[in-house]
């Protein structure tokens, strides 16, 4: 679809402006709303974007000088390429659309910093040789019955939990919530972020989602849009969400695992070996060069 009858398409639906952005180097989205004229400009040619995502942390806390942006270049803009295979509507906000961006510089390059560009161009050089990467996030996480205001308010402290206690794969729990249970499946697969599996983990208030997989550039959007995806769900029913690793030294951590296989001709070229569940050469090199550590561990 070119750009005048991507344009038309979305104006036939209804759609009056873009959320457009990328991600940063904690994978983070960073964005900003555009005019469909806009819109119209960027898919031509692009957009400037600040690289300053690329030169602080999620609270927006410069590294200064430890990154390829900083002080001494003026955080100056970088190109933003609309990748229109990403477009989707947003089921939080009316009449919008979502597009991500690749982040390149004057010359066209892939922005060195830009994560995605990066995946991107490890994703090119496996096709090249002949494999397809399929991808698939994983998340745990904490919801709490709090809002911005009163998790300041509180210092991150003795925070109200969605459900006391520890109930792992809990069927009555998420019963319980199960209007927010059906809008975080319902409104993530209308979001094109569909999930495979949704329950109760071991701790207060946990919960795991596992995505369904798809085409590792794909599945990396899909894993960092549920996140934000999910706070909007979250914040609908009065709560907030933390992904964090440990967000109290007293109770259960958080994980998140990458499910990956990759695929030539056809085949799985992780499985092999004798027997039913063994690993392929191939598989041991992705994982770990025994041979390289052989020599020099």
């Amino acid at each position: 679809m070119g750009p005048e009858e991507l344009l038309k398409s979305l104006t036939e639906r209804g759609i009056t402006r873009v959320k457009i952005g990328g991600f940063d180097i904690d994978g983070v989205p960073r964005g900003k709303y555009m005019s469909l004229d806009k819109f119209r400009s960027a898919l031509s040619g692009g957009f400037g974007f600040c690289d300053v995502i690329f030169g602080w942390d999620i609270a927006d806390q410069l590294y200064d000088q430890a990154s390829v942006t900083g002080w001494d270049s003026g955080f100056p803009d970088t190109l933003g390429v609309p990748d229109t295979d990403t477009l989707r509507d947003s089921p939080w906000e009316p009449n919008t659309a979502v597009v991500i961006a690749d982040f390149r510089l004057k010359d066209g390059q892939p922005h060195p910093a830009c994560p995605r560009s990066l995946l991107r161009t490890i994703r090119d050089r496996a096709k090249a040789l002949g494999y397809e990467a399929n991808f698939a996030a994983e998340f745990e996480f904490f919801m709490f019955r709090e809002s911005p205001d009163t998790l300041h308010e509180k210092g991150f402290r003795r925070l109200d939990s969605l459900t006391p206690g520890m109930f792992g794969y809990s069927w009555l729990r998420t019963g319980q919530n199960r209007e927010l249970m059906a809008d975080i499946l319902d409104q993530l697969a209308a979001f094109d972020v569909p999930i495979e599996g949704l329950h109760t983990e071991t701790g207060p208030g946990v919960y795991e989602a596992a995505l369904v997989y798809d085409e590792v550039l794909r599945a990396a959007d899909k894993a960092a849009l549920f996140k934000t995806g999910l706070k909007q769900v979250a914040r609908e029913h009065g709560l907030s969400v933390t992904f964090m690793a440990k967000w109290n030294a007293s109770l259960p951590g958080s994980s998140g695992h990458i499910h990956q296989s990759l695929i030539k001709e056809g085949k799985n070229v992780f499985a092999g070996g004798d027997s039913a569940g063994t690993m392929s050469e191939t598989l041991r090199h992705y994982v770990f060069d025994h041979r390289q550590c052989r020599s020099t561990c």
